[in-house]
């Protein structure tokens, strides 16, 4: 069976193919790609952080509220990019409907 961490790294496949699918299709707005790509950077700086939990501290990552908090940091950023960039694209549609 595997284990959480090898789920984490196996889950990363099935999101670039998702990622590859939606900047081919050329319909996403920017931003929002810009926020799915983004949400890289989050799994890029859970790891270690993760990692270093583990080593320095003998405890998960969400055992440590100040390192947790600055990883979930860059989920909410990638959040608020794909948020912002759909109703930018739900703005200006309305906006050419008029």
């Amino acid at each position: 069976m595997l284990d959480k961490n090898a789920l984490f790294a196996l889950s990363l496949f099935p999101y670039l193919g998702f990622l590859w699918f939606l900047t081919r299709s050329g319909k996403t707005p920017r931003l929002a790609l810009w926020g799915f790509y983004s949400l890289l950077i989050f799994v890029a700086v859970t790891i270690p952080a993760g990692l270093y939990a583990q080593v320095r501290h003998n405890e998960s990552l969400a055992n440590i509220d100040w390192l947790h908090g600055s990883a979930e940091l860059f989920l909410t950023f990638s959040n608020i990019l794909v948020v912002l960039g759909f109703r930018q694209a739900v703005i200006s549609k309305k906006q050419s409907q008029t």
